[in-house]
């Protein structure tokens, strides 16, 4: 069946003079928040009515969005039916610029059945009306002088259809007071499901306190991931001494190289800047602070003890760990088309087994606390006998599962 194509209008909340369609919510300006939420969703046609507020132009410049006055609102049924020669849309969503809808929502209220002429609220706010006469509703939408009035007429025009939702898919930005829950519930966002426990617990909360500082600068997220490159290997000279402290520096820089690592893809998530180029230079940049980390390590340890095997260990740690890199790259990442973060997992299977699933947790960070911790006695090099071992394996448990999943498709 053919996909149904969707409008999104956006009208403009006189509000309560606290916020406006300009205010910035993590970075963003609120209303070009709304837009991006709304292009994620895959919308077909995105309109921003234009109620004369100023500066509503530039803050969709740049974006899938067109700025239509009510009267021109009014007439683009029969604009688009001239242009593609094909029926206009029948389902349109309606939504208030003070409302912040997470593009799961839209893609929600999009797909949903509905009948002809029948609509649904999932909360104040926005609604998605099914109807055969569209130039009704977007009459109706010119002519409203204020949300809640739209609304009531909308209620007094379409049937009402399905339940109200819970309030977890969006959020309502009225004051100053509401643009930190906003905030915090954009944040919230951030956390991936297939985390590591350490990560999600400890690491997350410190990079998206760091996030929510660096969002309202002009860092960009390739420039953030050069600085966690950056300090991760100058984290990994350290390892060249097996003082204690020397590698407890190390390590703990190691970690921050960790920590921050987070923060790229949380400012491209959070200011809709995600690229495949910034998705690539983060998981080679990250592998490449790993490869010079195993290095420094055989390379102080050569140097204490006068023997050649730390060389031999650091470049079969290091070897495994570039071969399953590439691997998991042309795997699961070399012809990735969908939006969302590059690398999400060592598999693309939909049924993983459970041997992917353990390759999936080994491939999260939390090995970092084990340096931590043995660097702390300067053993940091027990861990490189470790990675020896343990990368090759990897690699190959890698290329058994790819296997194993391929037969079974």
């Amino acid at each position: 069946m053919a996909k149904q194509a969707v409008t999104i209008v956006i009208v403009i909340s006189k509000g309560s003079g606290d916020v406006s369609p300009d205010t910035v919510v993590a970075g963003v300006p609120l209303l070009r928040r709304i837009v991006m939420a709304a292009s994620r969703a895959g919308s077909d046609e995105i309109v921003v009515m234009d109620t004369g507020w100023p500066g509503l132009a530039r803050l969709i410049a740049g974006t899938r969005a067109g700025l239509l006055s009510p009267a021109q609102l009014a007439d683009l049924p029969m604009r688009n039916r001239t242009q593609t020669d094909r029926p206009y849309p029948s389902r349109i969503l309606v939504l208030t610029s003070n409302l912040l809808p997470h593009p799961s929502l839209l893609t929600y209220l999009t797909e949903m059945p509905l009948h002809i002429e029948t609509m649904h609220v999932p909360i104040d706010g926005i609604a998605a009306v099914e109807t055969a006469d569209p130039q009704v509703i977007l009459s109706m939408i010119g002519r409203a002088d204020d949300d809640r009035l739209l609304f009531s007429a909308l209620e007094r025009t379409y049937q009402k259809a399905g339940a109200p939702m819970d309030n977890t898919r969006c959020v309502r930005v009225l004051n100053r007071e509401d643009l930190c829950s906003a905030e915090r519930w954009l944040l919230r966002g951030l956390i991936k499901d297939t985390e590591g426990f350490m990560s999600k617990h400890v690491e997350r909360k410190i990079s998206l306190a760091v996030t929510r500082r660096l969002v309202d600068t002009d860092i960009t997220p390739n420039q953030m991931t050069a600085v966690s490159v950056a300090i991760g290997v100058l984290g990994a000279l350290f390892f060249f001494s097996t003082m204690p402290a020397y590698q407890l520096t190390g390590a703990l820089l190691f970690l921050l190289h960790s920590i921050l690592d987070g923060c790229d893809g949380e400012i491209a998530r959070l200011k809709y800047l995600e690229s495949r180029l910034g998705g690539i230079l983060d998981f080679w940049g990250d592998n490449a602070v790993h490869s010079a980390v195993f290095m420094c390590i055989g390379l102080g340890w050569q140097m204490a003890i006068k023997a050649s095997f730390p060389l031999v260990l650091a470049a079969s740690a290091v070897i495994g760990t570039l071969l399953s890199a590439g691997f998991v790259y042309r795997q699961t990442m070399r012809n990735k088309t969908d939006e969302g973060p590059l690398f999400t997992s060592v598999t693309t299977s939909e049924a993983p087994s459970r041997l992917s699933t353990i390759a999936d947790t080994l491939a999260r960070r939390d090995f970092i606390y084990l340096v931590v911790i043995l660097s702390a006695f300067g053993k940091a090099h027990w861990f490189l006998v470790l990675a020896a071992f343990g990368s090759p394996i990897f690699f190959f448990v890698l290329l058994w599962t790819s296997h194993r999943e391929r037969v079974k498709a």
